[in-house]
Parts: structure tokens; sequence; C-alpha cells
């Protein structure tokens, strides 16, 4: 049992990059129009409640669009591409439900 042995880490040695989404956050949600996209899952709907009514008590002035797929493909496959663009367009910003 005398053996030696390499331990070797599991992680990657890579240059860190900062995280960042899509598209810049807002700095504020005041006032500002909110899109909340259902993925048409089973727990979409009630998750997107509760983001709702936490919006609403948090931020002064928050209004709420809500939009949801129809089918479990990509809105883009669908006939409601164009009513989901003209959301998007709507919306300052948009919080995903995904309800798995």
């Amino acid at each position: 049992m005398g053996g030696i042995y390499e331990v070797m880490s599991p992680w990657a040695e890579v240059d860190p990059l900062p995280l960042r989404g899509i598209n810049p956050r807002p700095s504020e949600l005041r006032g500002k129009r909110i899109g909340l996209f259902n993925n048409n899952k089973v727990a979409a709907a009630p998750i997107l409640d509760a983001v709702e009514a936490e919006l609403r008590s948090r931020f002064e002035g928050v209004t709420v669009a809500r939009f949801g797929r129809t089918g479990h493909v990509d809105v883009a496959d669908t006939g409601d591409r164009e009513r989901y663009e003209q959301w998007v367009r709507g919306v300052d910003t948009v919080v995903l439900a995904v309800g798995d």
C-alpha cells in the first residue's frame, strides 16, 4: 500500500469570461412593461402568477404583458410568430418560465 498516486482536478483550465446576457439588463424596473412568457408546461402559469405578484409588490408602475406558446415547438415554427414578434417589441424585458 505504499504506492504514489497523482490526483488531477476535473476542472479545465480556461480563461474566465464575465457572464453577460443576450441583452443588457434594465437598470430599473419601476414603470417598465414586463413580458411574462409561458412555455406551455404545467407549472409555468403558476410560476408566472407568483412572479407577477412579486413584481407588482416591489416595483411601482410595473405593467405586465403575457405571451404563451400554444404548442411544444418554437414560436418561430407556428402561426403565432408574428403575434410573438409584436409582443416582444412592446415590452422592456422578459421573464421566461419553464414549468417542468
